[in-house]
């Protein structure tokens, strides 16, 4: 019986996954055409399996050099020596141990490159042994490198690159051998690789990989694949899931990135599935609902690498903490250090020309890690929603009218009147902070990109299957809270929901504080004033 897998290398026979066929063609067009480029993209998006897929894919029309560097040792980087007989150690293991042809005479070369003196093995050595071999081959040879990340900020390996540039250059001028295509992948983008190395009084003006070309391929997983992966389960277990349903909800938690839309498949076939009486009402929205929550929940190998980033590059942490608590819209400018950072790490995506955070998944996992970091242990709204949690949930269900009253006399008690220096991103804060004790353990947030700006944010909260939404604001008079009002119907009408809540941070001293009930549009509406 198959799985899901989230580690390592998905095998089609062994692992339920999405058919990636069409992107392999894609990336094999690139290679037919004899191009040079890094596949980069965030960690865990799929990159070793699309390699190992591409290898199958190109095997029987050229010679595939398939190296990672994950397993070599560091010291390997010192000199270009020690480098270049590890490069060769690998070709020789590729043909030991996985039957890559290598012509006798060029096997026995890189056997004696490999264990000769130090100071005799050049990179040089090695590239007239490769020129040699590429010249007499009857197929074209094609490198992959996986995991270059691991020799990125290494000199060695950009005279490397150096090596490789200088050889792509003059076949094309002097018909000097050279492989036909190179392919690197990880998270670094080395075309930009010259900006991490500079030597005391050198900096290199041309980056070694600026032959590259550049790779657009969409990795990210779509909604019709997402459902044959799921059909593809349910013919093995017969659920009875709607396989379309759940691959729409699925992508529009994860936005398609590959390590998220398994890893919820896996906590729904391996641990929700043990939580509910059958597999029919795991695959259910109640059951998504409860997979998320285990997933935010995990210290899992991606949400570490996420936050070692924010950790250790405040910068880019400083502009996330922006965008998430103080709504703040920013441009999408590629050529900007902090935004492309975040791009190249996964946090980010371009929407129609604006920054936004990737996905549900990693929004509600900064929240929680910038509310966490915070104040949420000491905030009184924290404990205020700690304290009171169980009165909340009624037969199942929250009652958000009780949640709104609540917490609008705890900020009456703690905070007294608004002032202006109040900003609505506070509001929110704090209203996060109340709510998530409430349902912590139950249920999950998070924020509606489309509405979150400076002076609106929807909040969405999933709870056994229920969803509400809740529009927070600051008042700004009658006709604006009337808009605000036909704007959360229509959203109610996409969320096919009867009842909406708003609430409202009002500045005027004459104002009625509490909640009211509300029809628009045969919608109720409870509408909270701060």
């Amino acid at each position: 019986m198959k799985e899901f897998n989230t580690t390592a290398v998905c095998i089609p026979s062994k692992h339920y996954m999405v058919d990636i066929s069409e992107r392999v063609k894609e990336i094999k067009k690139l290679v037919d055409a004899g191009k040079y480029f890094t596949m980069n993209r965030a960690r865990q998006y799929g990159k070793t399996t699309t390699l190992h897929a591409l290898k199958n894919a190109l095997r029987s029309e050229y010679i595939v050099l398939s190296l990672d560097f994950q397993g070599i040792d560091k010291d390997v980087f010192e000199t270009g020596s020690s480098f270049s007989q590890a490069i060769a150690r690998l070709i020789v293991d590729l043909h030991d141990f996985e039957d890559v042809p290598v012509p006798a005479e060029i096997l026995g070369e890189l056997e004696q490159f490999a264990e000769a003196d130090r100071s005799r093995a050049t990179m040089d050595g090695l590239f007239r042994i490769l020129k040699k071999w590429i010249r007499k081959s009857v197929l074209p040879i094609v490198l992959m490198i996986d995991e270059v990340d691991s020799a990125a900020n290494n000199q060695v390996f950009l005279d490397f690159l150096s090596q490789l540039r200088k050889a792509y250059i003059s076949r094309e001028t002097d018909n000097t051998p050279a492989f036909h295509s190179v392919i690197f992948a990880g998270v670094t983008d080395i075309r930009y690789i010259k900006s991490k190395i500079r030597e005391e009084g050198l900096h290199k003006v041309n980056s070694p990989w600026n032959i590259a070309a550049d790779f657009n391929v969409d990795m990210s997983l779509s909604e019709p694949g997402i459902q044959g992966m799921l059909e593809d389960y349910e013919a093995d277990h017969h659920t009875g899931m709607d396989a379309a349903e759940m691959a729409k909800q699925i992508r529009a938690y994860t936005n398609g990135y590959p390590f998220l839309v398994s890893r919820i498949c896996q906590l729904l076939d391996t641990v929700v599935s043990k939580q509910f009486a059958s597999l029919s009402e795991t695959w259910t929205r109640r059951g998504l609902d409860e997979a998320i929550k285990l997933l935010l929940a995990e210290d899992n190998t991606l949400f570490q690498s996420l936050i070692g980033k924010l950790e250790n590059l405040p910068e880019l942490k400083d502009t996330l903490r922006s965008i998430l608590m103080d709504g703040i819209r920013i441009p999408y400018n590629g050529m900007q250090s902090s935004i492309a950072q975040m791009k190249m790490y996964g946090f980010i995506r371009n929407e129609n020309n604006a920054v936004r955070i990737s996905n549900r998944i990693f929004e509600t996992m900064l929240y929680n890690y910038f509310l966490t970091e915070g104040e949420m242990k000491s905030s009184a709204f924290y404990k205020e929603g700690q304290l009171g949690a169980n009165r909340f949930v009624k037969d199942g269900k929250l009652d958000m009218r009780l949640i709104m009253e609540r917490f609008i006399a705890t900020y009456e008690q703690v905070c007294g009147p608004l002032v202006d220096r109040f900003k609505e991103k506070d509001g929110r804060e704090q209203f996060l902070l109340f709510l998530k004790p409430i349902i912590n353990g139950t249920g999950n947030y998070y924020i509606e990109a489309q509405t979150r700006d400076q002076t609106r944010t929807d909040v969405i909260v999933d709870y056994l299957g229920q969803q509400y939404i809740i529009e927070l604001k600051i008042w700004r008079g009658e006709r604006y809270n009337e808009e605000g009002e036909q704007q959360i119907r229509e959203y109610l009408d996409y969320w096919n929901l009867d009842a909406g809540y708003m609430l409202s941070f009002n500045f005027n001293k004459n104002k009625e504080t509490g909640v009211k009930r509300v029809e628009v549009g045969g919608k109720v509406l409870f509408e909270g004033m701060v």
